[in-house]
């Protein structure tokens, strides 16, 4: 079943602010297309950045304007776990997108032994280095699978694993079952680190936000700890990039869980960020208590 993000809203936005939304029109150029076996895959360049674009939707891409320059901004929250353990060697990545967070890691940990990033998309790779300035690195590995079947076989021990699978349509509840925890479990290390990007209702506390609370119900029955992340940055700049809107609209944010085993703490080092541009500060301040 596909978890559909625009069913979990529970309040309705702003007419005005939806017109907005609803009548502005991009100037999208495609510079690359192809159908695969899984996507009708277009990048395309307008006044807004360069993006990849699967079906209706942007899946990743870069933002070049006066107001934010970077990845689509909810990726930022996946550089977090350098604040809890900067001495991370082996980082797992299911949902490559752009590359450009690997490319972050790559700068952030300066004990690197590998990064695996796993897609279902044979061109992602590609598309990758073409179109978005991914540097290839000899600590990146490239596996061409199913998350959920690598698991299965996976053998590796990660010190980080980070999940970023939304389809064109919503988010498949597999990555939500009892099988994909205990492989997520088997495959990280002691002190290792999961972070998994799904969405909600904006309105954490609403009673009508089952969804959300299911999902904290059983990401701590799963961990001994976790830290949640409301996407209040990530749509701050993602609408007034897009739109110059100055509040969120659609009532759906991201919600990015950090979940381990072990007790997790965060250090103030922060003067590597500079070097990846990106505000981390702002990004921390959307820890939420549930």
């Amino acid at each position: 079943m596909i978890i559909i993000p625009e069913y979990l809203a529970i309040h309705e936005p702003d007419e005005k602010l939806l017109d907005i939304i609803n009548n502005k029109i991009f100037d999208d150029r495609v510079i690359y297309q192809k159908q695969s076996d899984f996507h009708n895959i277009k990048v395309v360049q307008n006044e807004i950045g360069r993006f990849l674009h699967y079906k209706d939707t942007y899946q990743a891409g870069f933002i070049e304007t006066d107001v934010y320059k970077g990845n689509l901004p909810y990726i930022n929250y996946f550089t977090i776990p350098y604040l809890i353990n900067p001495d991370i060697e082996n980082i797992l990545l299911i949902g490559f997108g752009t590359g450009k967070v690997v490319n972050d890691w790559e700068k952030l940990f300066e004990n690197i032994k590998s990064i695996d990033t796993v897609d279902i998309e044979e061109n992602i790779f590609c598309i990758a280095e073409q179109f978005f300035n991914f540097n290839k690195s000899q600590k990146v590995n490239y596996i061409l699978q199913d998350g959920i079947v690598y698991l299965r076989a996976n053998e590796k021990k990660y010190d980080l694993i980070v999940v970023d699978v939304a389809s064109d349509d919503g988010i498949d509840d597999r990555f939500l079952s009892d099988e994909y925890f205990e492989l997520i479990k088997k495959s990280l290390s002691p002190n290792g680190i999961f972070v998994s990007n799904l969405c909600s209702s904006a309105d954490f506390t609403h009673k009508e936000n089952t969804f959300l609370r299911s999902v904290l119900e059983l990401y701590n029955s799963k961990f001994k700890d976790i830290y949640v992340f409301k996407g209040n940055e990530s749509d701050r700049v993602y609408y007034k990039a897009f739109f110059d809107i100055d509040e969120r609209v659609i009532d759906i944010t991201n919600v990015i869980i950090i979940s381990s085993n072990s007790k997790m703490q965060f250090n103030n080092d922060y003067a590597k960020y500079k070097e990846i541009g990106i505000d981390i500060k702002a990004y921390l301040k959307d820890i939420q208590k549930i």
